[in-house]
């Protein structure tokens, strides 16, 4: 099993995407995604469960829009600080 954590892509000091890998079992990989407003696309392994959420908007994404898309989801908030490498730049 494979835990959360947030990977984000830099360009010239600014992000540019970011993708938070959600708990999944290892290996797992996409077999279908959602777009969902603002700027982020859920993706769903074979079995329908989210394992990660794309964030191609990091400068519009705020810690309340991704907690509540978590909310929907069923799995627990983040923490300001679990943001922060989305923030550094």
């Amino acid at each position: 099993m494979k835990d959360l954590y947030l990977e984000v892509t830099f360009r010239r000091g600014r992000p540019i995407a970011a993708y938070l890998y959600l708990p999944r079992r290892t290996g797992e990989k996409s077999s279908r995604t959602l777009k969902i407003e603002p700027g982020m696309v859920i993706d769903f392994g074979p079995s329908g469960n989210p394992i990660g959420i794309e964030i191609t908007a990091p400068t519009k994404v705020t810690l309340v829009d991704l907690n509540g898309v978590l909310s929907k989801l069923g799995l627990s908030p983040l923490k300001e600080s679990e943001l922060a490498p989305l923030r550094a730049a």
